[in-house]
């Protein structure tokens, strides 16, 4: 009896165990304003300098150190950059290269970048060997509520023990686009999702992960589609000046 007695207690520690264990909501976005390397002054005094068709570099940052359940940013300093896509899909990214003069796409990587990164300046440099005319910058910033309790970036979500109440995963996602040669802007998106979940499905880390990713790919589909629908305006606007003008 006591080898049986012995597995049950084992078997009743590992679920308890189960139970205790936490996940880590992941980083959260970056205040593109807070880096911005420009004075008021001469926020007003950049000029638009981009050929069109325009070629667009994109990246995506987060807050330094940024890690999630299945991704990790590079870089130190202010912000770090997200190289590898997990919410985002081939088909965003072919809606924005079929654009009107638009010349191409190119995603900025982490060999054309310095190891700390502080303004938006090193990503302008990195964007300038690709060649870029422009550079779209974008950011998402996810948060949890489970009952009356907010959880933001690096909390812990104790699983398998909430109760069978209501969680709510929100995503909100931002875009800038600058010009690669003086750092003007030509505009910003914002897109937000929301998604409900039963809290007491949360029994695995997966399954949490799961709820983000849905939602964060949710909210950049939205951000995509705010994006095109800027993109005349800045047609509109720039496309029939002569750079500098």
């Amino acid at each position: 009896m006591k080898p049986a007695i012995s597995l049950l207690f084992m078997a009743v520690l590992a679920i308890a165990s189960g139970c205790n264990s936490k996940y880590v909501t992941p980083g959260a976005g970056v205040n593109l304003q807070s880096i911005d390397d420009y004075s008021i002054e001469k926020r007003f005094a950049t000029k638009p300098a981009a050929n069109f068709p325009a070629r667009l570099a994109v990246a995506r940052i987060q807050q330094p150190g940024y890690y999630s359940y299945g991704n990790r940013g590079y870089g130190e300093g202010n912000y770090s950059i997200v190289t590898t896509r997990d919410v985002e899909k081939d088909e965003h990214f072919a809606k924005l290269e079929k654009l009107p003069q638009v010349a191409g796409l190119a995603t900025l990587g982490r060999l054309l970048l310095p190891p700390k990164l502080e303004t938006v300046k090193d990503l302008r440099l990195g964007a300038a060997s690709l060649h870029a005319d422009m550079l779209l910058l974008y950011t998402l910033d996810t948060s949890f509520r489970v009952k009356d309790h907010d959880i933001g970036p690096l909390g812990k979500i104790t699983l398998g023990l909430l109760p069978n109440k209501k969680a709510y995963v929100t995503t909100t996602a931002s875009a800038v686009i600058y010009d690669v040669r003086t750092g003007h802007v030509y505009g910003q998106a914002e897109a937000t999702h929301k998604s409900d979940h039963i809290a007491s499905s949360w029994t695995q880390e997966k399954v949490v992960d799961n709820a983000r990713l849905d939602t964060e790919q949710q909210a950049f589909a939205k951000l995509i589609e705010n994006i095109c629908q800027l993109w005349p305006d800045i047609l509109k606007e720039y496309a029939n000046k002569k750079a500098g003008e």
